[in-house]
């Protein structure tokens, strides 16, 4: 599937090798142009930029860019804070609605944003919690990177192979319209499929090649407009992955008007 995979320019004066694609995949290796700079008056800041090329992943409808966000050093620090900080939700918020019945969440779960947000799917409304610093230095680094501000994120932790999540759009109401979605991944690997709309199920009606990629510790998955329109993702159980992952998706949200 190399077809899928375009490497874009880099604005960085030393050229790297895009991600190798391994079996029809975008595989899992990380970009190893770490160099050392002055320290950002930004705070929060670490003293190590890694000058990552972008990816582009492309198919009918399908418009996402792929780049590694953070050193390993940094991405390390990051998830043993993330571990530490984040407060998972409990109780009636660990729930969906699928198909009229309520199932337990396969993963912990949670949301951070601005305080007059609210974000509603599979029959459950959540409020965020308020920011905390680490959410806040990860946001700012996208930000950098891509130019785009989020004010919303949803944070899933898998503690192994076996916590999963199904197909699904980030097609709801609140959401900006056409704004993009950030996906930043800190620990294992796991496989992460896209599918056309058009290629589900028994009764598909064409037939288009899904693109099966492996998000890198520390990296960066700008899912763009239109693809939450024509593609589902989703992250399917492997038992034999051991190790946790935790993924956080930024988001651009409106507040609506309450009813």
């Amino acid at each position: 599937m190399d077809k899928f995979l375009v490497k874009r320019p880099s604005p960085c004066k030393n050229k790297q090798e895009p991600l190798e694609m391994k079996g029809g995949e975008l595989d899992c290796m990380r970009d190893g142009g770490e160099k050392k700079r002055p320290r950002s008056e930004m705070p929060g800041a670490d003293e190590f930029l890694v000058h990552s090329p972008w990816k582009q992943i492309r198919a009918e409808g399908l418009n996402c860019d792929y780049k590694i966000l953070f050193s390993k050093t940094e991405a390390d620090k990051i998830f043993q804070e993330l571990e530490k900080e984040v407060e998972y939700f409990e109780g009636d918020l660990t729930k969906v609605q699928v198909f009229g019945k309520w199932h337990n969440i396969p993963r912990k779960q949670v949301t951070y944003g601005d305080p007059e947000l609210t974000y509603t799917y599979s029959g459950v409304t959540f409020s965020p919690k308020l920011w905390i610093p680490v959410l806040n230095r990860i946001r700012e680094r996208i930000t950098l990177a891509t130019g785009h501000t989020f004010n919303f994120v949803l944070i899933n932790r898998y503690k192994d192979g076996c916590d999963h999540i199904g197909e699904h759009r980030d097609d709801e109401r609140e959401l900006v319209p056409q704004s993009p979605i950030a996906s930043v991944s800190f620990g294992a690997c796991r496989d992460f499929f896209f599918r056309h709309g058009a290629s589900r199920g028994k009764n598909a009606s064409c037939h288009i090649e899904p693109v099966k990629l492996q998000l890198a510790h520390g990296s960066l998955l700008m899912m763009n407009y239109p693809t939450n329109v024509y593609w589902y993702h989703s992250l399917p159980t492997r038992k034999k992955v051991l190790a946790p992952r935790i993924n956080l998706t930024f988001r651009k949200v409106m507040a609506l008007a309450k009813k």
